[in-house]
């Protein structure tokens, strides 16, 4: 399977809000697989499709530190969310760049497997984190918007020279 290219901020792309998938059949279940390949080779917890260029409603998660409990959400949809944590968080678009960010404590989500049954998932910690920040993606959202407008203008800053250096 090809290790799929990731979108960098502040690439336009990231800001494409994803479609909903409207079948599920090979096609999605082999971009899952991609996009999870991508993700442990990256490496990285999550991976939104938005972040692959692909514009619809997938993400991968693995949180897990045995690093074998992939979820695969199609079409995930945030039913509930209760308190609140601050931790650092990362991005594969955004490489090399962590900062705190305000989430969540607790959230619930629903969504189709890949088999078109409907899931839902209850989480708190890191794996509550994951979840909102790929939603994000699929919504067009970047975690650095959390941030102050200074280091969302630091960050963009140092993303574009990075791209500069490597092209």
């Amino acid at each position: 399977m090809p290790l799929l290219p990731i979108l960098r901020f502040p690439d336009p792309r990231l800001k494409i809000v994803a479609a909903p998938v409207k079948k599920i059949d090979d096609t999605i279940r082999c971009l899952a697989r991609d996009m999870a390949e991508t993700m442990y080779e990256a490496p990285g917890i999550g991976l939104a499709a938005t972040q692959v260029d692909v514009h619809l409603r997938v993400i991968v998660i693995d949180a897990s530190e045995t690093r074998d409990q992939l979820l695969v959400l199609i079409n995930p949809e945030l039913v509930e969310s209760a308190g609140v944590q601050v931790g650092e968080e990362g991005c594969l678009s955004v490489p090399g760049i962590y900062d705190k960010v305000e989430r969540a404590g607790h959230v619930v989500v629903r969504y189709l497997d890949t088999d078109g049954k409907a899931q839902t998932v209850a989480a708190d910690g890191l794996l509550a984190v994951c979840l909102q920040h790929e939603i994000d993606h699929l919504e067009g959202r970047v975690f650095v918007e959390h941030l102050s407008p200074l280091k969302q203008t630091r960050i963009k800053a140092k993303m574009l020279k990075q791209s500069r250096i490597t092209a």
